[in-house]
């Protein structure tokens, strides 16, 4: 068994390498990249924002294809604001804060360059290494969780490879695929039971390379701490510690960082691109809101069904509370991402919470029909 597992895991790698080189030969350069490449950039030149723009467009430029840096900077399709973050310092410097805030992410990107890639080639290399490690760790979890099965992981690794919103994160300029690899590695520690502190350092971790994931941080310790006290009637103290921690650590970055706020982002993303953020407030309505969710989660259907169904199977062949409690957990961090930026037509932003939850119910079905297995292994 060991030796078709060794076969299995090196037909994997090759096929794995196959299609790295793939998403990188359908690599995009959008318009995320500008902002991770101004925010490397300001630290290397922190006091002169006119040359940190001018360098931040004129290294895309050489790399990019036509069509991609004529859509990147606003040409084709026409964007007026595009084109003036393009030719605009003030414009384009009160953008970076979106980015900056990003800091783990960020000091990965400024470690390529420092060892040599160019900065649009290394905002894109995260991507892809990122999606090659993630496809590994989801063949070690399906390993785990199907020990002698190893014709069944390897064709279910193979199959999340291809998922467009697996290959679309491995071929952009964002921090969604390097992140994806950090929750699949949570997933690994809530299977194995990985001490809690242990559990913490990951958590923090994840904040510390999108502090936007505060939300699902948080949720995570106020889920251990109800399981806690609903199977021992007692708060763990240490938990309480923990979410203080994260939560301390998210106000710091983004007072050190001067993010705008998610009002910004919001209007910023749902209603109007400001070309210069300070010279109009991101004033907005309830009902502005409302309607925005309204149209929104309209589009949001074929995700809500996936999820539902896979919560129910999770319910149904389950009885475990842990199990159930780590379920829900993602199902809400789908929903909480969704009503702090419903952006429906993207499901990358959705996909980290999404796919953890496809495990689950994939540990759900090892547990009730191979669970005597999972202990003998190796």
């Amino acid at each position: 068994m060991k030796a078709r597992w060794r076969i299995s895991f090196f037909l994997m790698v090759t096929v794995l390498v196959c299609l790295t080189f793939w998403n990188y030969k359908s690599r995009v350069y959008d318009w995320d990249m500008p902002g991770y490449i101004g925010t490397v950039y300001t630290w290397e030149f922190p006091d002169n924002a006119e040359k940190v723009r001018e360098l931040t467009f004129s290294s895309i430029k050489k790399e990019a294809f036509d069509l991609h840096y004529r859509d990147l900077v606003g040409t084709s399709p026409i964007d007026k604001t595009r084109q003036i973050f393009e030719k605009n310092t003030q414009a384009f410097t009160e953008q970076l804060p979106y980015f900056q805030i990003k800091l783990g992410y960020n000091l990965v990107i400024a470690f390529f360059c420092k060892l040599g890639c160019s900065p649009p080639t290394s905002v894109l290399f995260v991507s892809q290494i990122s999606y090659f490690f993630s496809c590994l760790l989801i063949f070690y979890i399906l390993k785990i969780l199907f020990p002698e099965n190893y014709i069944i992981s390897a064709l279910i690794t193979f199959g999340s490879a291809l998922l467009p919103p697996m290959t679309y994160m491995s071929r952009v300029s964002t921090p969604d695929m390097f992140i994806f690899q950090f929750m699949l590695i949570f997933i690994i520690g809530i299977i194995k039971k990985w001490q809690k502190w242990l559990m913490f350092l990951l958590l923090f971790g994840i904040t510390f390379i999108r502090p936007d994931y505060i939300t699902f941080t948080l949720t995570y310790i106020f889920a251990i701490a109800f399981y806690s006290y609903f199977t021992e009637k007692k708060i763990d103290m240490g938990i309480i510690i923990q979410g203080t921690v994260l939560l301390l650590f998210y106000v710091s970055m983004i007072k050190y960082y001067n993010y705008p706020g998610w009002k910004d982002v919001f209007y910023d993303s749902f209603i109007y691109r400001r070309p210069i953020i300070s010279a109009q407030p991101a004033n907005f309505t309830l009902n502005d809101y409302l309607q925005i969710i309204y149209i929104r989660i309209i589009y949001f259907k074929k995700v809500t069904l996936s999820v539902l169904i896979m919560i129910s199977i999770i319910f149904w062949l389950s009885k475990d509370l842990w199990i159930r409690t780590i379920s829900l957990l993602f199902l809400i961090n789908v929903y909480i991402k969704f009503f702090i930026f419903p952006q429906s037509a993207a499901l990358r932003f959705f996909f980290p919470f999404i796919f953890p939850l496809f495990i689950m119910m994939l540990y759900a079905i090892s547990k009730k029909y191979n669970g005597p297995k999972l202990n003998k292994i190796a």
